[in-house]
């Protein structure tokens, strides 16, 4: 389980780096002036909270193992990070539909997110 755990972390420290990849990926330069003041800042501002979501939860996953092994507080982060990628993956169905290769393998990677954090937590 301590695997599954540290391969959660690197998973995550991916996400943190796509994150701060999207100005570029996504020619936000360009494209955000096109929003309102506020949604072209609320944009960023949460993607900038989810990149440091993604690097707690990181920690955690790479410091803290043993203690998200046990009952309590630790089963509890663990659940709470396999539904937020369980939930993001049906975000990525609803959102973006699943009639196009990538928005199927973004599904499949965020499933195997769930499944980093369910399969400790229920084994």
């Amino acid at each position: 389980m301590t695997a599954l755990l540290y391969a959660g972390g690197v998973f995550h420290l991916a996400f943190a780096a796509f994150h701060l990849g999207f100005w570029t990926l996504f020619d936000w330069r360009e494209q955000l002036p096109r929003l309102s003041f506020i949604n072209r800042n609320v944009l960023q501002i949460l993607n900038l909270c989810m990149t440091f979501v993604f690097l707690v939860v990181a920690w955690l996953s790479i410091v803290h193992t043993d203690a998200l092994l046990q009952p309590g507080i630790g089963y509890t982060l663990l659940a709470a990070i396999a539904l937020f990628w369980l939930l993001r993956a049906i975000e990525q169905a609803v959102f973006f539909g699943l009639r196009n290769a990538a928005s199927v393998a973004f599904s499949l990677v965020f499933l195997a997110g769930s499944a980093l954090y369910a399969v400790p937590l229920f084994a």
